[in-house]
């Protein structure tokens, strides 16, 4: 049997575990999957997120991908961090660069299983501060400095691939080459915040051809995990990677109040499959939850089934139909073979929305320097955008 098949039956544990541990943000990025900005009050306190890294230890899951949100704005994040590592459980956690001072770059390069990855949209200031904000750049890049720095090499420059920042491929390779740091592309999805922009911004028909060629010569220096499988449609060869829609089978996402999606692009509540305060905690949603048993059953194909790329395509992703109202058996709306054209027309206006949003109702800009000084906020929910510090 192959690895694939195995997971699409599921396993006992994923292998692919995404937290986000708070939906405040100081940025307002425009494709952001959780539409986050404020803090929600329900937020997993302290001693609950233990709870969680306890289950999770039990379950021999060996790292967890941490995010938000910005992270590293939870007063506890480094205690979390702590407490995960000294548990056997790994953490990989995505940030956006704002908490990065040269102190604790030092402390992360000491870190054993814990591993870094900075978040940007373009390889300049011009391309990158349009999506996530004014400043934003600089604010990453002098992260990568300070990583950099403190000698700790490897970490991971995450980029969400947009129209705009194809013609950068080169560019963002040449930056992850001088920090010594590991290129991560990652797939624009229609979800959140995306699906107010996703026409404007998904790549178009050449750029994908682009990309296709350009991780077929660069593939084994960058790394993709399951984003760009239905790229596979365009040539006999394979990208790296995961070849599968993983949710519920091999990934979930566990949100800020406890709540377990089936896939970390699909925050809505047809994939929601329980919560971790529930009895069972998060192992009991994760073996028996009734979505992921059904998400675990084989899958029907659909009109996909008759063409010749489906074993290395797979139909596409599931969030991303989802959200641009195609059903989860028909075509990926990126589908490089054209098929979705004349899906995507009958959509219409049959598009299911986000059903959460965390966006703060007023844009403020980045902030460029170390907020230090607390304050109250009338509201928790309405906390600044660096949830309770300024």
């Amino acid at each position: 049997m192959r690895l694939v098949d195995h997971f699409e039956h599921g396993l006992a544990a994923p292998i692919c575990l995404t937290w986000e541990l708070t939906y405040a943000c100081n940025l307002a990025c425009a494709h952001c999957l959780s539409s986050s900005g404020r803090r929600d009050p329900r937020e997993l306190s302290t001693a609950e997120c233990r709870t969680v890294i306890d289950t999770l230890q039990r379950m021999q899951v060996f790292y967890v991908n941490i995010g938000g949100g910005e992270p590293t704005v939870r007063a506890d994040f480094w205690e979390l961090l702590d407490y995960s590592v000294d548990h056997r459980v790994g953490v990989k956690f995505s940030t956006n660069g704002i908490r990065l001072t040269p102190e604790r770059a030092t402390q992360l390069a000491a870190a054993d299983y814990v591993d870094v990855q900075i978040s940007i949209d373009g390889a300049t200031a011009e391309v990158n501060d349009a999506v996530r904000g004014p400043g934003s750049f600089a604010t990453a890049h002098r992260a990568m400095a300070n990583l950099a720095a403190a000698g700790k090499s490897g970490f991971k420059i995450s980029v969400v691939m947009t129209r705009h920042n194809v013609p950068q491929l080169d560019e963002f390779k040449a930056l992850a080459d001088e920090f010594d740091a590991q290129l991560r592309l990652t797939r624009l999805r229609p979800a959140g915040r995306g699906a107010q922009v996703w026409q404007d911004l998904h790549p178009t028909a050449d750029q994908q051809l682009r990309l296709y060629n350009w991780l077929l010569a660069h593939g084994e220096d960058v790394l993709t995990g399951d984003s760009f499988f239905h790229l596979n449609a365009l040539g006999s060869a394979v990208l790296p990677g995961l070849n599968l829609c993983g949710a519920g089978r091999v990934v979930c996402l566990i949100d800020p109040v406890g709540d377990v999606y089936a896939c970390p692009f699909a925050i809505h509540e047809q994939f929601l499959a329980g919560n971790v305060r529930e009895s069972g905690g998060f192992e009991g949603v994760w073996r028996n939850s009734e979505l992921f048993t059904r998400l675990r059953e084989p899958q029907a194909a659909g009109a996909c089934a008759s063409c010749s790329a489906f074993d290395s395509c797979r139909g596409g992703c599931m969030a991303a139909k989802f959200f641009t109202g195609l059903p989860l058996t028909g075509p990926d709306p990126e589908c490089v073979r054209g098929n979705a054209e004349f899906a995507l027309a009958g959509v219409g206006t049959r598009i299911p929305q986000p059903d959460k949003d965390h966006s703060r109702t007023v844009r403020r800009p980045v902030a460029l320097g170390l907020p230090m000084t607390p304050f109250a906020p009338d509201r928790a929910c309405d906390a600044s955008p660096l949830a309770g510090m300024r």
